[in-house]
């Protein structure tokens, strides 16, 4: 190679940036710093990219400690050079600290609301997304992707194929389980787009063999309950969150209207649903009509709101970080307030919430929760209404958000804490 230089094209590369950057080749001593800190408080210059740093060093074989309620929930790791460089090329703020100054960090953590969870394995993720492609967008993958955390994608195919156990972790996001297309019959029934859908989709369910989209989709929601129930991760957004319970309490009976799917739905469809199969909610009532926007009263989507966005904030409930680390580590931010936005599923009505299940975030002085977590057999689901953290009212056919310009994203924290939750140490995992 030219100048002598006798390693490899891309250690040639690593030298020359760890040189530009201004960190020294040689080992550390003992007198030197030893720990790389990802502060996540308002000094953080890209929280989004400082997940993906986490990740990273997760990949690597690091043990990352995750710091609740320390600094907005930093993260801790060994310190290494190349960790910095990685830190530093992904404009992630990071302190290196000397073994003193982590002795008091702990120190002041075991004697306030904080905790250390010790994040062991970057988990596997799977994002469930159609192979059609639809105008929108989908805001886990818009965090993903910025943040530099790898993805697979797969579809019904795929789930019903036994595909899943090979995840840790499952997203969900605008999907319609109940086989209704979206419930956009009345405003998109004329669109290619939306004709596209229904024919791929019918097409779908003939491969799978069902007579009807509702079963199939019936079919997939049954096999990612099955997941979750085994240990699966499971994250959901917008109209996936109340979808999916839907679909999952109305097996066995058509709720879909004529207009939608050509024949007559059933009479009398609340009384048999099966609130036992469902995720989050029970004892929800249907709305049946093909011209009404919502499947039912799980979701409160209150657009008079589009003029008064205040009454759309939300705000986090701090917990124990020692007796609740699951809820405090799925609520790590760096503001307790944060603004809200629409979705297809925008809020959840709290008088259908099931019992037992925990409410990380609600709309003040209103009935209405925006993120809940809660347990299923070994695993466990959360769920997040609203479409896009950063566009409040994000429509049909709308660009998808340049998440560059949100690198501090409250909003969109939320979903990179639970994207590292699969990584803790299980042991920390009390509730």
């Amino acid at each position: 190679m030219t100048g002598g230089c006798k390693r490899s094209g891309i250690l040639c590369w690593l030298v020359a940036v760890i040189a530009q950057l201004g960190l020294a080749l040689h080992p550390l001593s003992a007198a030197e710093a030893s720990f790389c800190l990802l502060p996540m408080d308002n000094v953080q210059s890209d929280h989004l990219r400082s997940y993906g740093v986490a990740f990273w060093a997760l990949e690597q074989g690091f043990k990352v400690e995750w710091l609740l309620n320390y600094r907005g929930g930093a993260f801790l790791a060994p310190d290494s050079r190349l960790l910095q460089v990685q830190a530093r090329l992904m404009g992630v703020t990071v302190d290196v600290i000397s073994a003193e100054q982590r002795e008091e960090i702990l120190k002041a953590i075991d004697k306030s609301n904080m905790e250390i969870v010790l994040l062991e394995k970057a988990p596997i993720i799977a994002v469930y997304t159609p192979p059609d492609k639809r105008p929108w967008d989908d805001a886990v993958t818009l965090a993903l992707t910025y943040a530099k955390i790898p993805y697979q994608t797969l579809w019904d195919k795929e789930v019903l194929s036994g595909k899943l156990p090979k995840y840790d972790w499952l997203h969900l996001h605008h999907e319609d389980f109940t086989g209704q297309y979206g419930k956009f019959y009345a405003t998109f029934h004329n669109a290619p787009w939306y004709q596209e859908q229904v024919r791929l989709y019918n097409l779908f369910a003939r491969e799978a063999g069902f007579a009807k989209v509702q079963q199939h989709k019936c079919e997939v929601a049954k096999s990612i309950r099955t997941y979750v129930a085994a240990g699966g991760f499971l994250f959901a957004m917008c109209s996936a969150t109340d979808t999916i319970d839907i679909a999952l309490a109305a097996e066995g009976v058509d709720i879909v209207p004529s207009e939608i799917d050509g024949d007559g739905h059933d009479q009398n469809l609340d009384s048999r649903l099966d609130f036992s199969r469902t995720f989050a909610f029970e004892k929800f009532s249907l709305i049946s009509s093909a011209y009404v926007y919502e499947y039912s009263n799980i979701d409160i989507s209150n657009y008079a709101n589009v003029g008064r966005p205040e009454l759309e904030d939300f705000t986090l409930f701090e917990y124990s970080a020692k007796i609740d680390p699951v809820e405090t580590m799925l609520t790590q931010n760096h503001v307790n307030e944060i603004k809200g936005f629409f979705g297809q599923t925008t809020t959840f009505n709290k008088d259908v919430i099931r019992k037992g299940i925990r409410i990380l975030a609600e709309c003040p002085n209103q009935n209405r929760a925006k993120l809940i977590h809660g347990n299923l057999g070994k695993g466990t689901f959360t769920f997040y209404g609203g479409h896009d953290p950063e566009d409040f009212s994000h429509a049909v056919g709308d660009p998808p958000t340049d998440l560059s310009l949100h690198k501090n994203s409250p909003g969109y924290r939320l979903i990179l804490n639970n994207v590292l939750f699969p990584a803790a140490k299980k042991k920390k995992l009390k509730t």
